[in-house]
């Protein structure tokens, strides 16, 4: 986008016009598949959540398109974030990570990863399924804001829900998982809608969350 793209964004309370006057969030260009058909998705499937929760970890301090760009890269790097896999990996897989260059070689997150990966065995071992029990943490009604504009945005939410989550993860052992990671997190699995009000996704995102069968 252009500074006069984000002008006009801000002018529109965070919303951008497509070719076909649609209104989409203002960050939908640098990522239109990932907004218009990933983003805010509800999601189930275990090991997906796992993957996301370690994606988001290696997105801190750098921008999300980054970890986007290179997530095909990170998906066979980690045996596409099977975690019971990965839970088995050794320092020889440690080693091998940190000479990838397709994924993003910060140690601690690549060794954080490996962690969270035995947690997350023991995790579903404990409750049944990953997913069940993350969306347990799913932030009620009442504390989602009326509107999403981007003075929202640039407050750089977080919430009761992903404070909560990021005290449980941590209690557990995980690791890169701090509230404003957690609340990303959230944001991306369809916990929480964030599409701004007005944004042509946040109907379809609201009604896919209505049909969506919470894991037990």
């Amino acid at each position: 986008m252009t500074l006069l793209d984000v002008a006009d964004a801000a002018r529109k309370g965070g919303l951008i016009l497509d070719a076909q006057g649609a209104s989409r969030c203002f960050w939908q260009p640098s990522m239109p598949d990932y907004h218009d058909h990933e983003w805010g998705r509800p999601v189930a499937d275990d090991r997906r959540l796992y993957e996301k929760i370690c994606l988001e970890g290696f997105q801190a301090g750098m921008a999300w398109i980054t970890i986007l760009r290179k997530r095909e890269a990170f998906r066979e790097a980690f045996d596409d974030f099977d975690f019971e896999r990965v839970a088995r990996y050794t320092e020889q897989d440690v080693e091998r990570l940190m000479g990838n260059p397709g994924i993003v070689r910060n140690r601690a997150k690549i060794v954080s990863t490996i962690n969270n990966a035995r947690r997350a065995v023991a995790l579903a071992e404990e409750t049944g399924s990953l997913s069940g029990w993350l969306w347990r943490h799913e932030p009620p009604a009442v504390e989602r804001p009326a509107t999403i504009d981007l003075d929202y945005w640039n407050q750089n939410p977080t919430s009761t829900a992903s404070a909560a989550l990021s005290r449980a993860l941590k209690k557990r052992g995980w690791t890169f998982v701090g509230p404003t990671t957690m609340y990303a997190f959230m944001q991306a699995v369809g916990m929480v809608n964030d599409h701004m009000s007005g944004c042509v996704c946040r109907p379809a995102i609201e009604e896919a969350r209505s049909a969506f069968n919470r894991p037990a």
